[in-house]
């Protein structure tokens, strides 16, 4: 992910986001976060790092200390957000407003629509580990009108989608049978046939290879092929084949450099 510097700051220790990957230099960027992340930033986001960056490094010290009160004052999470916004002068009082309405509107969901919400929005930041866990935490949520079969059914899937996300192919297995078992969805099964693919020793039994029909098994393994085509292509994959053209020394060094890169994007999956 990579920002666009509008007005450059002062700022000699950048602040990092960790579950984005990146380092804010600004303002701006500052605010930019948080108009498109709000699921982010809606709970605890703002806290004593983020004003000591405010105060020191964009030496924006009125806005540090009125934060400040705020958060001595227990007013809420979503004011600080607003008055972030407002201060720093970079989105136009009309996309203000449409953030308060997205944050309002994410606010009267269920707590469970929320939690899940929040949940799904780590597993679309490659956070698999993160999601994994608030998704394990979402089935203790008792029964109601919107906690029925229907939306556990979806929790085992993702939860499943999650684990698999990270090898973790048992676990992933177990969870995805319990969303097929409630809800009998054509998607599930479909994970479930790739988890066989992929680990072809899982218990799957007799039952699910009854169920992965000729038509359905073939167009999933032409899913597949489409998906390990594409990979093909992917930006990393690229660069390892770039390295293989380099001298012995510069390859080495590459490698290397590509095999750290990948190590610390997968600690902060998981």
């Amino acid at each position: 992910m990579s920002l666009l510097l509008c007005r450059p700051e002062p700022v000699k220790h950048p602040y990092y986001i960790e579950i984005l990957g990146i380092h804010i230099y600004s303002s701006q960027e500052l605010c930019y976060v948080i108009y498109n992340h709000p699921l982010l930033v809606m709970e605890d986001f703002v806290d004593e790092s983020l004003l000591t960056f405010i105060r020191d490094e964009l030496d924006m010290a009125y806005l540090a200390d009125k934060l400040q009160v705020l958060l001595g004052g227990g007013r809420d999470k979503d004011d600080l957000l607003f008055l972030i916004l407002s201060e720093c002068d970079y989105y136009t009082e009309q996309q203000q407003n449409k953030f308060r309405q997205t944050v309002a509107g994410l606010r009267k969901l269920h707590p469970a629509q929320y939690a899940k919400a929040r949940a799904d929005d780590l597993f679309g930041k490659k956070q698999y580990g993160k999601a994994a866990l608030r998704y394990e935490r979402l089935l203790e949520y008792p029964k109601d009108k919107v906690v029925d079969d229907g939306f556990l059914a979806g929790i085992y899937h993702n939860l499943g989608a999650a684990y698999a996300q990270m090898f973790q192919f048992d676990r992933a297995f177990k969870a995805l049978d319990k969303a097929y078992n409630m809800n009998k969805g054509i998607d599930t099964l479909k994970q479930i046939y790739f988890l066989t693919v992929l680990e072809p020793d899982l218990p799957v039994g007799e039952r699910y290879h009854a169920l992965f029909t000729r038509e359905l098994a073939g167009a999933w393994d032409q899913e597949m092929e489409t998906a390990r085509q594409n990979a093909l292509v992917n930006e990393d994959v690229v660069r390892l084949w770039e390295l293989f053209k380099k001298d012995p020394v510069k390859r080495a060094e590459g490698a290397s450099k590509l095999i750290k890169q990948w190590k610390q994007e997968y600690r902060v999956m998981i």
